[in-house]
C-alpha cells in the first residue's frame, strides 16, 4: 500500500487518510473472529444511569454478555495465547507497585514478537515509517513499542510505578478500590465473564436511539467487575489484539496531544478513537461507537 500525504477532511470530520490506513488493517486482520461462528453475544436489555461515584445499576442483562467463544480457534492463533498469558500479569489496583518477574518480561517480548509477524502490525510499521514516526529497523520499532505499552510509570503520585499502557487498556485496573480504570479489551471481558468477575449490565445505545447489532464489532456497554460499576465502557468485539494495538499506536504516534479524539470510518463503523498519553506512553485508549450500518453518514 502507498501511503500518501494528509487528505482532505470531509463530511462529520471523518478524518480519510487515518481512515484509509485503519481500513488496510481491517482487511489484513485475518485473526478477526467471526461473529455467529467463533462466537456469540446476547445483548439483552439497553443499560440504564448510574449517579456519578455510585456502583448501583439496574441489571438490564440476566446472563452473560458473552454466550459463546471458541476457546480452542482462540488459542490456535499466536497472538492471542501470547495474549491471554499476559492477563495475570498485574495488580489490579492502582498504588500498588507492579514487580515484573523474567518470566513476565518473556511474555511481554513473545508476545511483541508475535503481533510484528503478522501484516496487520506490519502494514501499520510501513506507515509510520514512511510518516517518519516510527524508526525503520524491526528491532528499534519493537522497543518504541514496548516503551508505548509495558513501560511501567507512576499513575498514582503516592505510590511506586504501578502501571502501564497495555494493563490499563487490555486488562483493567481499579482506582483506590472505588472506580474502574481501562478494561476495553473483549477477551479479557470474556475471560472475566468467565470467572464471575464481571457482571454485564446492558449495552449503552448512541444518544438513546439506535440498537446495536450483535454482530457488531464495536459496543458501547455497562458492566461491573469485582463489585465496581463502570457506567460507560467501549471496547471492539472479535478483532485481534494486533489490529487494537496498531491502531491505537497509530493514533498515538499521529499526535502530541495529551488528549486525541479522532473521527474515522472504518468497515461500517463510524467511530471516535480516543487516545490519552502518559508522557511518552499510552495512558488509555478506546473506540466510541458513534453509528454503524452506515446510518446517519
Amino acid at each position: 500500500m502507498y501511503f500518501v500525504g494528509l487528505k482532505e477532511k470531509k463530511g462529520l470530520g471523518i478524518d480519510q487518510e487515518l481512515s484509509d490506513v485503519l481500513n488496510e488493517l481491517w482487511k489484513l486482520d485475518v485473526n478477526r473472529m467471526k461473529p455467529g461462528k467463533y462466537y456469540k453475544v446476547n445483548l439483552q436489555g439497553k443499560a440504564g444511569f448510574v449517579a456519578e461515584g455510585s456502583n448501583n445499576a439496574r441489571d438490564s442483562a440476566r446472563a452473560p454478555l458473552f454466550s459463546y467463544v471458541d476457546e480452542k480457534k482462540l488459542k490456535s492463533m499466536d497472538t492471542y495465547a501470547h495474549f491471554l498469558n499476559l492477563l495475570d500479569n498485574y495488580e489490579m489496583s492502582t498504588g500498588v507497585t507492579e514487580h515484573v518477574t523474567k518470566e513476565e518480561l518473556q511474555e511481554n517480548h513473545l508476545f511483541l514478537d508475535a503481533m510484528l509477524k503478522t501484516e496487520v502490525m506490519k502494514c501499520a510499521h510501513r506507515f509510520l515509517v514512511c510518516k517518519g514516526l516510527a524508526q525503520s529497523d524491526l528491532a528499534q520499532f519493537k522497543s518504541q513499542l514496548y516503551d508505548i505499552w509495558f513501560k511501567l510509570y507512576r499513575r498514582d503520585k503516592n505510590g511506586g510505578e504501578d502501571s502501564c499502557g497495555f494493563e490499563h487498556v487490555f486488562v483493567g485496573e481499579t482506582k483506590y478500590g472505588k472506580e474502574i480504570m481501562g478494561l476495553h479489551n473483549w477477551v479479557q471481558f470474556y475471560h472475566q465473564e468467565k470467572h464471575n468477575h464481571v457482571n454485564y449490565k446492558g449495552y449503552k445505545a448512541r444518544n438513546n436511539k439506535d440498537t446495536p447489532d450483535e454482530d457488531d464489532h464495536v459496543l458501547n456497554l455497562q458492566f461491573s467487575w469485582n463489585g465496581l460499576v463502570k457506567p460507560v465502557g467501549s471496547c471492539f468485539i472479535g478483532v485481534s489484539p494486533e489490529f487494537e494495538v496498531a491502531l491505537f499506536t497509530i493514533v498515538f504516534f499521529l499526535s502530541d496531544e495529551r488528549v486525541t479524539k479522532v473521527t474515522v470510518k472504518v468497515d461500517e463503523y463510524l467511530l471516535e478513537i480516543v487516545v490519552y498519553r502518559f508522557g511518552r506512553s499510552i495512558g488509555t485508549s478506546y473506540p466510541k461507537m458513534i453509528s454503524s450500518n452506515n446510518r446517519d453518514f
